[in-house]
């Protein structure tokens, strides 16, 4: 799937509140409810069909399943009933806890929930059979409508639902979901950080919990009072392990939120207790200050209401912290704003948006292991100018996110593997080429490379310039990219893509030599020899000699130049204007095929005849053209074959064409000039 390149250019953080309607009709919610009131019909999403294609890709149903509306299931639905709380979230048939543990979360903050999920919907007099949520995508709220035709097996939904039966808020929130990805199964597996990211537009962090910081109970406490999203799991060691339940009652490789972190007294001293919620709505941890343990009956009453302590199998309990840190292995909090976690003064950060691409066989360069591609990747310069208050240093969360990976699993794709590595700038502008990676070693880099959709770190580094590399980690693997940047303080960034540029040599113009050498003999009984009595040279003349004298060079691979090609030639060189080439301009073309060929040479660092497509910016550089990644990436499109090779005539093809459009170029500048001074003189 060719990527077209997209512009790292750095872009405004996107608000929430002027969400972009998705509709294929490019229509918005209230213009299709009303469209349907008006009608006196119930809307059907054509973009979301009620049909296996939109439940699964790769199978079909496991049972026959049902699409109804809520008022086909019960006779009294409810969007919301009584508030839209946690408990509201039951995990249906489908391998999506890492959501529901999100959505779980997502309660937690009445504000950020009206956002996901407008409140003014109901199955009131209004109804019309359409819902919509919003969900930030990539540096974009998008509001997403569907239809509340809901997957059903013997009169039950098949997939989330709440614990009460007349209310399907969530429900419809995860179709919702499901539309935005694609289909259900496309929200099989997943890191509950990746739809708290979607909830929110935040930025997330994971912590191993067994190499988390001293302070790391701290750090939890102020992440929920900035009502951030919390999320914890365990660790399986094969995938035999996955969902499997330990001795204590908990699930292996199962997204569990944290909704509450308090002291309580005991005993005559405090202990710190972590409340967590398994969205599964049941099988809860059964080891000590668990529900029915032993240790709430030394627990005063008030301290138990305080702390909405009950002993129901609802899926949430208590457990202390000191278990948690033995039980548990990995904890993503989602920060809101985001806030700082290094002091007790929660603050905004500056935030900065880049979106860009893997092109492969252009930008798509792989990690620091291949250091013959590495420098291809797309670079962005980072200016660090303030430091953080009281601080030597300046502090920033880097976050590499892949774009569209879910959506794009019914097509076969999977998530990367990826990171980033940053180096201190040399204080020159422009793309960085392979010899400044080749010498210098990173400054910092992501802790690892991994295949999830979002890589993120916090660095602390003394003011100064940097240049971010975002890379896959193999070479040739294509992908849409949206690199994050928050600042404790302004950070200033901008992307080290080459301006277009062209600085060829001055045409050549020979004067005629009274005492030609014996190459120069030579050469011109061979073109006497091609052109005939009129010694000129056609392009069907220009053909033959071309392809008989190129494959015969040696060192370069070459397949065959065309007509069509050295039609183009003729119309580079022929300064008469009689669609032939004389004597004269003949020898300059031969002078730029043999510079030309002196280039691809130099290339070609493997000797194999042909030259990588990643060298290409450099070759073309060489022979006067700095290109943009944009038009790199047309021009190897256009001229590489599949193992990301360009052989001689391919190249020469491409020199051809750039020379003909800088010409025009040159000539329309020339014209535009010429009409400003019209009009200045005017």
């Amino acid at each position: 799937m060719p990527y077209l390149y997209q512009d790292s250019k750095p872009r405004p953080c996107a608000l929430p509140g002027a969400a972009r309607p998705t509709h294929s009709s490019g229509k918005r919610y209230e213009e299709l409810r009303q469209d349907c009131l008006r009608r006196g019909v119930l809307f059907e999403d054509s973009d979301f069909p009620a049909c296996n294609s939109s439940l699964f890709f790769s199978e079909n149903p496991p049972i026959p399943f049902v699409w109804k509306r809520p008022g086909d299931i019960v006779k009294d639905p409810k969007f919301i009933l009584g508030g839209a709380t946690r408990t509201d979230i039951c995990q249906g048939d489908l391998g999506d806890c890492w959501l529901l543990a999100a959505i779980a979360s997502l309660t937690l903050n009445e504000k950020m929930l009206a956002r996901v999920v407008p409140l003014d919907q109901n199955f009131g007099p209004d109804y019309a059979g359409i819902f919509h949520f919003e969900f930030w995508q990539h540096n974009e709220w998008l509001d997403v409508v569907i239809d509340d035709r809901l997957p059903t097996f013997k009169g039950r939904l098949v997939f989330l639902h709440s614990a009460d039966l007349n209310e399907f808020w969530s429900a419809l929130l995860e179709k919702a979901y499901a539309k935005l990805n694609g289909s259900y199964e496309a929200l099989k597996g997943g890191s509950t950080i990746e739809a708290m990211e979607d909830f929110t537009g935040g930025i997330g962090e994971m912590y191993d919990v067994k190499a988390a910081p001293d302070n790391f109970y701290e750090i939890l406490g102020k992440a929920l009072k900035r009502c951030s999203m919390v999320g914890c799991s365990i660790d399986t060691s094969s995938a035999a392990e996955s969902e499997a339940r330990t001795p204590f009652g908990l699930i292996k490789g199962h997204a569990y939120s944290v909704t509450g972190i308090e002291e309580v007294s005991y005993r005559g001293r405090q202990v710190r207790l972590i409340r967590i919620r398994n969205p599964w709505g049941q099988v809860e941890w059964n080891g000590p200050w668990s529900d029915n343990s032993p240790e709430w009956r030394s627990v005063s009453p008030s301290e138990q209401k305080r702390l909405s302590q009950a002993a129901r199998d609802d899926g949430e309990f208590w457990m202390k912290f000191e278990d948690f840190k033995v039980h548990f292995d990995k904890v993503e909090i989602c920060n809101l704003t985001p806030d700082a976690l290094e002091d007790n003064t929660a603050h905004k950060w500056e935030v900065t948006i880049h979106q860009g691409s893997w092109v492969r066989g252009a930008t798509a360069g792989g990690c620091r292991n291949f250091l013959e591609t590495f420098w291809t990747n797309p670079q962005i310069k980072l200016h660090l100018t303030e430091k953080d208050d009281g601080e030597d240093d300046c502090t920033f969360i880097a976050a590499l996110m892949q774009k569209g990976r879910r959506k794009l699993k019914k097509l076969g794709a999977e998530m990367l593997t990826i990171g980033y590595s940053i180096y201190e700038s040399p204080g020159r502008d422009g793309h960085l080429g392979k010899d400044f990676f080749r010498y210098h070693p990173s400054k910092a880099r992501s802790k690892t490379y991994i295949n999830l959709r979002e890589v993120s770190n916090q660095f602390k580094l003394p003011p100064g310039d940097y240049v971010l590399i975002p890379t896959t980690f193999e070479p040739h693997q294509e992908a849409d990219f949206c690199l994050r940047i928050f600042s404790e303080k302004k950070a200033i960034t901008e992307d080290l893509d080459e301006n277009v540029a062209i600085d060829l040599p001055e045409p050549l113009h020979p004067t005629p030599n009274p005492q030609e050498t014996e190459e120069e003999k030579q050469f011109r009984a061979l073109f006497e020899q091609i052109s005939g009595k009129d010694m000129e040279i056609s392009a069907e003349e220009l053909e033959y000699v071309l392809n008989a004298v190129l494959k015969k060079t040696k060192n370069i691979k070459f397949k065959n130049l065309s007509l069509i090609s050295c039609r183009n030639i003729i119309s580079l060189m022929d300064t008469s204007g009689n669609g032939k080439l004389e004597f004269s301009e003949f020898k300059v073309f031969w002078e730029k095929m043999k510079k030309w060929i002196s280039i691809f040479l130099q290339f070609d660092f493997d000797k194999s005849g042909s030259m990588s497509s990643y060298e290409l910016r450099g070759a073309l550089k060489a022979a006067g053209y700095q290109l943009n990644n944009y038009l790199l990436q047309l021009i190897v499109l256009r001229y590489s074959d599949e193992q990301f090779q360009i052989e001689f005539d391919d190249f020469l093809n491409c020199l051809i064409r750039l020379e003909n459009a800088s010409r025009v170029f040159q000539a329309l500048s020339v014209k535009n000039k010429e009409f400003i001074n019209l009009n200045i003189g005017e």
